[in-house]
């Protein structure tokens, strides 16, 4: 089925309406297959944000979804000039769904929550009153959580493995339920699944973050979209933030360590054997260190080539405005 224009419209804005006037708030939901939910979960965010007394959006990411869930947004807009839809074609998942919003809201402080009505929306002045303190992300922490111990079992791990390699000690990283100022979804660079270390990403650029507890409900309509597939991921994502914190600006300093511990390890093996040849009168093609050291010294070289190849990418690549954040200039 075609789109109807006045949803092309919201997907690709115009020129005239990016030059509309900034907001005070922007709510972001990545939605999928959440039909039920949709309504409950607009009058909470209109009540609320109809208290604060100031111009605000929601926009609603259908994530392909697969049940009515867009023709309920299709009413809600029709209803409501401030609810805006933007639709994917098929199921991309949550980080590009955020990604969407963030590229088309237009609020100076920007929220995030689920479509599933286990955040709630009444938590949105805490927030508010988080950001006031002079932070500049807060993340939600769902306390107590209403969730099978399928996922809060991982999670604990997980959250604990994030603070103790990145710092950043948050008791539920990956809690959709955040607010941001909008530097800092300006200076986001999200792919893949990154949206889990928002909170890592932010603070290495110099953000203040900080966690308030919110409250959580057991989920009332759909299923659950956690699976084991997804922890795992989660896992190899961070291998990813950690090395783009530590290492993106500097990659020679990763891979020519690890290349030239490498080579030093083979180079001592071998020359062990050397030795041993000429005092103990030693046969070396028997000795299987021999191929252990050859290995590491290729494999040492070759860390160190990947460490100069890297630095060669870097440097055509770059781009100084990813080399720091400003906070404020005074001329």
């Amino acid at each position: 089925m075609q789109p109807s224009g006045s949803l092309s419209a919201l997907v690709e804005p115009s020129k005239s309406d990016q030059r509309e006037e900034r907001l005070a708030y922007s709510i972001v939901v990545p939605v999928y297959d959440e039909e039920q939910s949709l309504p409950i979960l607009y009058e909470q965010l209109t009540t609320q944000l109809q208290a604060l007394g100031q111009p605000y959006e929601i926009i609603f990411v259908d994530d392909g979804s697969r049940d009515g869930s867009f023709k309920v947004l299709q009413e809600l807009h029709r209803q409501d000039q401030a609810v805006k839809v933007i639709r994917f074609r098929r199921n991309f998942g949550k980080t590009p769904a955020l990604t969407a919003g963030f590229q088309r809201c237009r609020g100076d402080v920007i929220f995030t929550l689920d479509g599933d009505l286990q955040d709630d929306p009444a938590e949105i002045p805490a927030f508010l009153a988080k950001l006031d303190e002079g932070y500049d992300l807060v993340s939600g922490w769902k306390f107590p959580r209403h969730d099978p111990i399928s996922k809060t079992l991982p999670s604990k791990l997980f959250n604990k493995t994030v603070a103790w390699t990145t710092g950043v000690s948050l008791h539920d990283m990956n809690c959709g339920f955040k607010a941001y100022r909008r530097e800092v979804i300006e200076e986001l660079r999200l792919y893949g699944e990154l949206h889990r270390f928002i909170p890592v990403i932010a603070a290495g650029r110099g953000f203040r973050v900080a966690e308030i507890k919110v409250r959580h409900h057991p989920r009332k309509y759909g299923v659950s979209k956690f699976g084991a597939r997804r922890f795992a991921r989660g896992f190899l994502d961070l291998l990813t933030v950690l090395f783009l914190m530590t290492y993106l600006r500097t990659p020679l300093r990763l891979f020519g360590t690890l290349g030239f511990l490498s080579l030093l390890a083979g180079f001592v093996i071998d020359l062990y054997l050397v030795i041993l040849k000429f005092v103990a009168n030693d046969q070396i093609s028997r000795h299987p260190l021999l191929f252990l050291g050859i290995v590491l010294m290729i494999f040492g070289l070759s860390m160190i080539l990947t460490g100069f190849q890297s630095e060669m990418i870097r440097h055509f690549s770059y781009n100084p405005r990813q080399e720091y954040s400003v906070r404020q200039v005074l001329d």
